[in-house]
């Protein structure tokens, strides 16, 4: 920067900076008041509770890194089930030790090197996000040619492609027999810690020129790229840094439900996916968050509709399925009454919070 723009950039007003002190010095608070939670379930609450957030963890990674290329790039792409599939399957197979390899093969022995390997997790994880990214890579390629909805269906059927594989390739996956006998290496800490870091990485690249570029893609491609922004690249970057989060959050799904096979990786997952994003609203890395958190906690909550009631002498039998009913119809009423999701495009911010406090102490 030369002298003439230092001078006429004076930099923060010390208002601004004083802000942003404040802003850090709570989100340090947040961050300690999380962690105090999340060591107060893990000691008091139950292991149905723990096993609850530590899935909530999982499903707030996955939301967060499909949001970034569904929300803050616009590329409507229906591939996580794909990668999540992909991260499951390394991380199980590179932490299996050679013997349980050898009696979960029955019909087919395992591929060399996967049968005589066997690593620690967290070295398993990161090569199971680089395998990952890798395959996001070349996927990229033919992928990003396309637009619209066409790149959802192109998406959609790679991501049938690795399940119908993963179902037929024996040798590598077992089959539909699955992987079962992982070790049970996932908890609270590991799942809510790649979150935060998930969190943070996603939001210094969505607050940095990059983000900006990806923003702008969202809205115009076009117009983008008449302002010199490659637009390949930067969905490239999107895609593979989204892959790489979805496949280490697979190998730590595997390891928590302890069993996988091709079916647990069907669409099915991408669209639950694809419905957090929504309601926490597209581009809000944020909503993505709360909306993971509240979509795992309240479909267990609906669980209730299901057993039999008993209202003012009324005895209502369980209905099974009623739940999914429930949540449809709770689904339908959000859509139609707020269509941009709980935080919509905008994150969640300290400053909105100690305003939205003030404003109600006046009222009160």
């Amino acid at each position: 920067m030369s002298r003439l723009s230092r001078w006429f950039d004076p930099g923060p007003l010390p208002a601004q900076s004083e802000s942003r002190r404040r802003d850090s010095g709570l989100t340090i608070l947040g961050c300690l008041g999380l962690a105090a939670l999340l060591w107060l379930i893990e000691h008091q609450g139950g292991g149905y509770v723990v096993h609850m957030t530590t899935l909530a963890g999982l499903f707030a990674v996955l939301a967060v890194s499909y949001n970034l290329i569904n929300g803050v790039t616009g590329q409507f792409s229906l591939e996580p089930n794909a990668f999540v599939a992909c991260g499951a399957y390394v991380t199980a197979l590179l932490t299996l030790s050679p013997a349980e390899k050898e009696m979960t093969f029955i019909l087919e022995p395992l591929v060399w090197p996967f049968a005589v390997v066997s690593l620690s997790l967290p070295l398993a994880l990161i090569i199971a996000g680089l395998v990952t990214t890798l395959m996001a890579f070349m996927m990229g390629f033919p992928v990003f040619r396309v637009r619209g909805d066409y790149l959802a269906i192109v998406t959609l059927g790679f991501g049938e492609v690795i399940r119908v594989i993963a179902n037929n390739a024996q040798s590598v996956t077992n089959g539909p027999l699955g992987l079962k006998g992982i070790p049970h290496l996932t908890n609270i800490w590991w799942a809510w810690g790649l979150a935060a870091l998930t969190l943070f990485v996603v939001m210094r690249l969505v607050n940095s020129s990059y983000g900006r570029a990806l923003k702008a893609i969202r809205e115009d491609e076009a117009a983008a790229e008449a302002m010199g922004i490659n637009a390949f690249w930067h969905k490239m970057l999107a895609f593979t840094l989204s892959a790489f989060f979805e496949g280490v959050a697979g190998g730590l799904l595997g390891h928590l439900i302890t069993t996988i096979s091709p079916s647990l990786f069907t669409f099915f997952l991408t669209f639950n996916l694809l419905i957090i994003i929504v309601v926490g609203g597209l581009g809000s890395t944020t909503g993505a968050v709360l909306a993971a958190v509240l979509f795992t906690f309240g479909g267990e909550w609906l669980r209730v509709v299901e057993e039999p009631l008993n209202i003012l002498g009324l005895a209502i039998p369980g209905i099974p399925g009623m739940r999914m009913v429930v949540f449809s119809l709770i689904l339908m009423a959000f859509m139609i009454f707020a269509r941009q999701g709980i935080l919509g495009k905008h994150e969640f911010s300290w400053r909105w919070l100690i305003a939205l406090a003030r404003r109600r102490g006046g009222r009160a």
